[in-house]
């Protein structure tokens, strides 16, 4: 078994459609409105064009995806930082740690080394019973918060990577 890191292309969109829509299932069903859990294909199409979607592979699969809108891109994230949004892992695959395998990888390889960011952010909701405190236990701290206008608070939160000396 071969895991592979990679950026995602046009000719991944109907895979990556599909794993969202599994992996989205429990927010939909929490009645939470998050723009990728009911994504068509050509919202998935511009999510990879106009952002860096990533993907994590297992054997030539998708396993799981995570999106980083940047801040001069067209979507920026509410601070001057990389962004992370759009992340989903293949139900398949819940609870296996390929959805940490994939995080990590992006918040060091891309976002640290890559683009030498000092911090990234991600925003979840404030209805969602165990998502930020998830995202707590891998060290962001609660940053803010805003009314989504989408029946919800967007709680943001931080995460520092770079030890400061």
């Amino acid at each position: 078994m071969t895991i592979m890191y990679r950026l995602a292309t046009i000719d991944d969109a109907e895979e990556i459609q599909e794993l969202t829509w599994q992996a989205y299932e429990p927010i939909r069903n929490l009645g939470i409105n998050f723009a990728a859990a009911t994504a068509d294909i050509e919202l998935v199409q511009k999510n990879i064009s106009n952002n860096l979607c990533y993907v994590l592979e297992e054997d030539d699969q998708i396993l799981a995806t995570l999106s980083i809108r940047m801040p001069w891109g067209e979507q920026p994230g509410p601070y001057p930082l990389p962004h992370i949004w759009w992340f989903a892992v293949h139900p398949k695959s819940s609870k296996q740690g390929v959805g940490s395998l994939l995080l990590t990888w992006v918040e060091e390889t891309v976002i640290r080394d890559m683009f030498k960011a000092p911090a990234v952010t991600l925003g979840t909701t404030d209805k969602h019973p165990w998502l930020a405190e998830m995202y707590e236990r891998k060290g962001y701290i609660r940053a803010g918060e805003k009314d989504s206008g989408r029946g919800h608070t967007t709680v943001f939160l931080r995460k520092e990577l770079r030890v400061k000396s």
